[in-house]
């Protein structure tokens, strides 16, 4: 095996790109989901405050523990957790291969149903009724195609490799979803109604701050949000040349995905009030409806009622949530990729068609049988492996890596880090361990 790793190129390139696979469609539907029905702008409060708290000094663990490994999460966790604990971190790390297959399984078939939506107000723009129809009504037919014309769109990017083709293409993935999240904020808010929705978010109402579940809810989130826990970011960090500074680098990355989060919420929350205005049923009980049939039913409904304009709006914002799906699963998808060119042997041209054959052997049962598979291939990946494998990054780090003591060694003189370090050895891990136990219990 050659000893020769690729790298990205640029400082912005990885941001861009780490940034890129913790945006994804979390960010889109889930945290303005969770905003909506925890409190609104209390909620948006103790979610940056968690960030810091938890979802950066995680997001560094997993980053951390890519960097010294140099390699794919099976080869680094082993390397890190010394002694008896090296099959346990051999034994994660294959897990999160495993993970990262069957998140990427189920991710590919809501990516296709974002590419068919955007497609089917083209179809309707250009009068192409019978067109308009397949793509906006589910079949079999239609999920498998655009399931994998996905998995080929990832795959292509993938194959090319990680400056040519992982980096460059966040480099114009990112601008363009930025770009497309301000223009869409801009118009909802000329909308009817949306002020309200703008003042829900921005405005905090302090006495919903007594509530407990708002911060196991934003803990939640802000672990979630920034895609850790299945070795993504443990690869891209792996790919930094020697010396960077990681830490610097985690702060850039959260607080790119918290801005796009932010926006998000600025883009949904007023939608649903604007959609309220004109008469669009929003609420399921005493909840704002959220996640996947916010996105399938109810903006749908907001954007026929625009009249002429609504098949551009509803365009953009199903073209901005493809962009966010693209920019994870390029992500998440290096991760078997460079397990199978690091164990294997295998050639990245090999690694890329073996992987994303075995994805799409996992996607297309699922489309097949969705009813019984779908929903537990998801709470499993999302509820289970995600935070446990979060708790045993931190574990590496603050307990199974005594090399060079390597926390004790980087706090020397220092009272930041040393607070850092007391953080990730006793603090995150009980964080950790309370949003596990809320998600999945």
């Amino acid at each position: 095996m050659s000893t020769m790793r690729e790298s990205f190129h640029t400082r912005l390139g990885f941001i861009l790109a780490a940034a890129g696979s913790a945006v994804g469609l979390g960010n889109i539907w889930g945290f303005p989901t969770q905003v909506a029905n925890h409190g609104g702008g209390a909620f948006l409060l103790v979610y940056l405050v968690v960030i810091f708290v938890l979802a950066i000094p995680a997001l560094y663990s997993e980053m951390l523990i890519g960097h010294h490994g140099r390699a794919n999460p099976v080869r680094s966790l082993a390397k890190l957790s010394e002694g008896k604990a090296q099959p346990v971190g051999a034994t994660m790390g294959f897990l999160n291969v495993i993970g990262s297959c069957l998140m990427l399984s189920f991710y590919h078939i809501v990516a296709g149903w974002m590419v068919v939506h955007a497609l089917g107000y083209v179809a309707s723009w250009l009068g192409l009724n019978v067109v308009a129809d397949f793509l906006m009504t589910g079949s079999l037919t239609r999920d498998l195609l655009f399931t994998a014309l996905f998995l080929c769109t990832t795959g292509w990017v993938v194959l090319q490799g990680i400056e040519n083709g992982i980096e460059r293409w966040s480099k114009r993935l990112m601008p363009t979803l930025v770009v497309l999240l301000v223009g869409l904020i801009i118009y909802m808010g000329t909308l009817a109604g949306a002020s309200d929705g703008f003042q829900v978010y921005l405005v905090p109402d302090f006495s919903q701050l007594t509530d407990p579940a708002i911060y196991l809810a934003a803990m939640g989130q802000a672990f979630f949000s920034l895609s850790i826990g299945l070795g993504g970011m443990m690869i891209y960090g792996s790919y930094l040349l020697p010396g960077a500074k990681l830490g610097k680098l985690s702060l850039s990355v959260a607080g790119l995905d918290t801005l796009i989060a932010f926006l998000a919420g600025l883009l949904i929350i007023p939608a649903l009030y604007a959609g309220i205005e004109l008469g669009v049923n929003v609420t399921n009980g005493d909840e704002l409806i959220g996640e996947g049939q916010l996105i399938f039913a109810v903006l749908p409904q907001l954007f026929a009622s625009m009249g002429a304009v609504g098949p551009f709006v509803g365009f953009a914002f199903f073209t901005l949530l493809s962009i966010a799906a693209l920019t994870s699963t390029i992500a998440q998808a290096e991760v078997p990729v460079s397990y199978l060119i690091e164990e294997k042997n295998l050639n990245r041209k090999k690694a890329t068609l073996l992987a994303l054959a075995t994805i799409a052997i996992l996607a297309f049962s699922l489309v097949i049988f969705f009813e019984p598979l779908f929903g537990w291939v998801v709470t499993a990946v999302t509820q289970f492996q995600l935070p446990i494998s979060g708790i045993f990054y931190l574990l590496v780090v603050g307990w199974l890596w005594h090399k060079s003591n390597h926390l004790h060694t980087i706090a020397q003189g220092s009272f930041w880090l040393t607070a850092l370090r007391w953080h990730l050895r006793y603090i995150c891990p009980v964080l950790m361990t309370l949003v596990f136990i809320n998600t999945a219990f």
